[in-house]
């Protein structure tokens, strides 16, 4: 061996991990190279934001990403992982906002330009600390072409996008709702909106109908302070208590505004009092049931401004009463929540207030702001998404780019066919600014730059003219919808363009489904003229070992930095792959990570076991001359192995995968093999150290494949074993080929062993079932097969613990146990008479199986009542039926123990 020093007793990720990662990079081994003439295999980072750092999540996303890159990589793809991030425009500008006002300085005394380069200074010294941290995961981007969505490039691509949808009137300014933060002063999308589940109160006011003294319809509404803006009162069609109602008209109190009482099918007969009020201005259902409306639809007044305070400026006060102009005064510039409690505090005075409900209720808030979203309309920039939604759709229902687990293009679909205009402006500094400069009597002129802004001006009004660019910046989702070609190089026609795109695979969660994959999908067929990926990966969350939602309010967020500290990025990575089944949430925990650590040791102890016992790579080694019946069922093995690993990272089924890897080199390599050879390779079984060195090279041959199969799932301890046993130089496993198929047939061998290894199995399970103390040796009776008992004589003995091996005819003595093999063709017998008491066995497994089934019986009748099914939470749910299901099994291997006892 090349390496002269012994592998320590055990591995230590801390000495490794960091200078293999550097030599990885410095040798250029994570590089894509356009020139190769490979197949080229290609995946985008979804990029976290420049403010960003390691969480479980990005853990999940980027581990996956790595094993399908790596395993490409060795399978001789030309393949190319595009790293970045993005500029994240809220969460920077908050950033620095907090370090600002530590110095006492606020954005707007400092003004905009002044603003803009502290944030880019802190860029430079603080932002893209993730990246840093993924080298940390071992993630293996190709770190030369990393990309920042401000980057001068993807910013020019940004401009032409936007300048080439305004041509094509797919862009507009317009009067509509938005998600409106009033701390942060800016809309927001739907992603950056969370719900909140809030203890409030259900208001149920009287509107008086028009008409009619002493008679009016009841509204329950949670928002009091919105009835200002009030404009009409919706009823369902079919709700018989307000037939006679629909068409005429209640009186909105305060504003004595008289509004109609439609039907609209919005209105649920069961919730409330079946009457709900409509402000379109601050709801949105509310804003669809006014479009709805005929005759040009229902007036919009708002009555809430950009603070969060009551404005009465769409409310002609000196067309109200005395009494309610004077009070409505009161009123303009307070506080919605202050508003709130004068309204229901005068309403009660007038006797307008019929009851007060406790409610409790999802109220959106801003996630990073904290403060609750109003529904706000605003002047903003939108864009069609409806008409670039089309070939997004044709794309998925056709084919061209897939969903893995399929039934996540039916959330696809679900959002695409009921897409809304998109709001792309955001009240912003710190972004891409719109380019678009506005006239001395508003004209609109949008252009890639100022001078051609001028250059348009000029054309149209006939002179010079002084132009102003719009203060708004580009929703951060804009520019990361170009992110498949932008940073490829377009809108130049770049090699690399030509080359990796359309890419293979994205990898990421079903969050951003809508926010991100589709809206990739949109402009990348628009732009390109092709899907900017064949297929989605779309993974679960990771939760805490319960199955909750991490959260810092809950105190159950894990640090995967933490983590790998304690435990190493192999056992980290080996841990989520291993969990990450398709369609499903990750349950994950320290305590799960230090479990699946044992899987790294098992790796490393074979390795020490195959040092100390001589076993290297031998040159010109040829698996094909192997000769021994143990060697060509390793091999066979080794083969079943390379073709499930590779078709499971086919099929992205990741778990598959990892429990391949897992079942090999534990079970067939360890369990079995090794033990199988160590007596011949220790000298002791003299008949066969003849195969000594047949053992050796086929052992450390499979150790060899082994060791590539987990590279791209455990990449550290696997290149400090292969340099180690001197499979290539030190770093070079990355680059090492992916294990191939021998393609020779199985041989005989195969069923032979498999069949020793059967034999030897249940003798193990029969004794843990019986509670046989491992140290007692038990002898074996067998009436059939007798090659099998005759050439596996010393295995059966030595793994099976058995002292002597009797061949018998008729019926076996009493005080026997059954062993059957093959169906019941191959039947062996422990006499176990002397070693434990049958009677009292059944009786403890008769005692544990009456446990298991009230435990599942326990279970099932909790999960099977009603009110347990409504008001659990979901993990509680899922943990009750993982008993339940935990006890059925047990019950299960209890009826198989006494089975084998004639127990019943």
């Amino acid at each position: 061996m090349p390496d002269l020093d012994m592998l320590d007793k055990f591995f230590s990720p801390n000495a490794v991990e960091a200078r293999l990662y550097e030599l990885w990079e410095k040798s250029g081994a994570f590089a894509a190279a356009p020139e190769s003439g490979k197949r080229p295999f290609t995946i985008m980072i979804p990029p976290p934001n420049v403010t960003g750092s390691l969480h479980m999540g990005h853990a999940l996303t980027f581990t996956l990403q790595d094993v399908l890159i790596r395993w490409k990589r060795m399978a001789g793809f030309d393949a190319l992982w595009q790293p970045g991030t993005d500029h994240a425009g809220i969460a920077t500008q908050m950033v620095v906002e907090r370090l600002l006002a530590a110095e006492g300085v606020s954005r707007k005394e400092l003004g905009r330009e002044k603003f803009l380069e502290r944030v880019w200074q802190w860029k430079a010294e603080s932002g893209g600390q993730i990246t840093q941290q993924l080298r940390r995961l071992g993630a293996s981007l190709d770190w030369r072409r990393e990309r920042f969505t401000l980057d001068e490039g993807l910013s020019a691509a940004v401009r032409r996008v936007f300048v080439r949808l305004y041509r094509e009137n797919l862009i507009s300014r317009d009067y509509r709702l938005v998600n409106w933060d009033p701390k942060l002063q800016t809309a927001v999308s739907d992603l950056e909106v969370e719900s909140r589940e809030v203890k409030g109160h259900l208001w149920y006011i009287r509107y008086p109908i028009v008409g009619d003294e002493g008679w009016s319809i009841t509204v329950a509404t949670t928002r009091p302070e919105t009835m200002l803006g009030d404009v009409a009162v919706a009823v369902h069609p079919e709700d018989p208590r307000y037939r006679g109602l629909i068409g005429r008209y209640a009186e909105l109190p305060f504003v004595n505004r008289m509004i109609p009482v439609i039907a609209d099918e919005y209105s649920d007969p069961e919730k409330g009092t079946g009457a709900v009020k409509i402000t379109p201005a601050h709801d949105f259902n509310d804003w669809n049931v006014a479009r709805r409306y005929p005759k040009g639809g229902l007036a919009i007044t708002s009555v809430i401004d950009r603070e969060g305070r009551i404005t009465l400026g769409e409310i002609d006060l000196d067309l109200r009463r005395q009494d309610d102009a004077d009070f409505l005064r009161s009123l303009d510039g307070v506080d919605r929540f202050v508003a709130r409690e004068k309204i229901v505090a005068e309403l009660e005075r007038r006797g307008l207030l019929e009851r007060v409900e406790p409610h409790t209720h999802k109220v959106p808030h801003g996630d990073r702001s904290g403060v609750p979203i109003e529904p706000l309309r605003t002047i903003q920039w939108f864009l069609d998404a409806k008409v670039l939604a089309k070939a997004a759709i044709e794309a998925v229902e056709s084919g061209k780019t897939r969903f893995v687990p399929e039934q996540w293009q039916n959330t696809f679909f679900a959002w695409m066919r009921e897409i809304e205009p998109w709001c792309i402006s955001r009240q912003l500094w710190w972004g891409h600014r719109i380019p678009a400069w506005y006239g001395p009597e508003g004209e609109v002129f949008v252009a890639e730059n100022a001078e051609e802004a001028q250059r348009l001006a000029r054309e149209q009004l006939g002179r010079d003219v002084e132009l102003h660019q719009d203060e708004d910046v580009l929703d951060t989702w804009f520019s990361s919808a170009l992110w498949p070609f932008s940073t490829l190089g377009w809108p130049e026609e770049t090699k690399e363009l030509k080359r990796y795109y359309p890419t293979d695979v994205l990898v990421t969660g079903f969050d951003i489904i809508f926010f991100w994959v589709a809206r990739m999908m949109m402009m990348g067929h628009h732009f390109m003229g092709d899907v900017p990926f064949r297929d989605v990966y779309i993974h679960g969350l990771v939760r805490d070992e319960r199955g909750q939602k991490m959260s810092k309010s809950k105190g159950n967020v894990i640090d995967p930095l933490a983590l790998i500290d304690e435990f190493g990025a192999d056992a980290l990575r080996f841990t989520i792959c291993a969990a990450a089944g398709p369609g499903r949430d990750i349950k994950l925990g320290r305590s799960r990570v230090e479990s699946q650590r044992s899987f790294v040791t098992k790796l490393w102890n074979a390795a020490r076991f195959c040092e100390m016992n001589g076993i290297a790579p031998v040159a010109d080694f040829d698996p094909a001359q192997a000769r021994h019946r143990l060697s060509r069922w390793i091999l066979d093995a080794a083969d079943g192995a390379i073709a499930e690993a590779t078709k499971a990272l086919e099929a992205y089924r990741f778990d598959e995968y990892a429990q391949v890897c897992y079942r090999f080199l534990w079970n067939t390599y360890c369990d079995w093999y090794l033990e199988f050879i160590k007596p011949t390779l220790a000298g002791t079984e003299h008949y066969e150290t003849t195969f000594q060195p047949e053992f050796r090279a086929v052992a450390a041959h499979v150790f060899g494949i082994i060791l590539r199969l987990l590279h791209p799932v455990m990449p550290f301890v696997t290149e400090t074993l292969w340099h180690h046993f001197g499979f290539g130089a030190e770093g070079s496993l990355i680059r090492a080929p992916w294990p191939t198929v021998s393609g020779q047939e199985r041989s005989e061998s195969h069923r032979e062993v498999e069949g020793a290894i059967a034999l030897i199995s249940e003798i193990r399970a029969t004794r843990a079932v019986l509670n046989v103390p491992p140290s007692r040796q038990i002898p074996l009776l067998y009436q059939s097969n007798v090659p099998l008992f005759e050439a596996w004589n010393s295995e059966i003995r030595r793994l099976g613990r058995v002292s002597d091996i009797t061949l018998i005819e008729g019926a076996p003595p009493a005080g026997c146990v059954q062993i059957a093999i093959d169906n019941g063709a191959t039947k062996a017998f422990l006499q176990l008479a002397d070693v434990i008491d049958l009677d009292a066995e059944r009786a403890r497994l008769r005692k544990k199986h009456d446990e298991a089934k009230a435990e599942f019986e326990r279970h099932a009748r909790k999960l099977g009542n009603p009110d347990f099914a409504k008001r659990a939470p979901p993990e509680i749910i899922e943990e009750t039926r993982a008993k339940m299901s935990a006890a059925s099994a047990e019950g299960k291997a209890i009826e198989e123990a006494l089975a084998r006892i004639g127990g019943s």
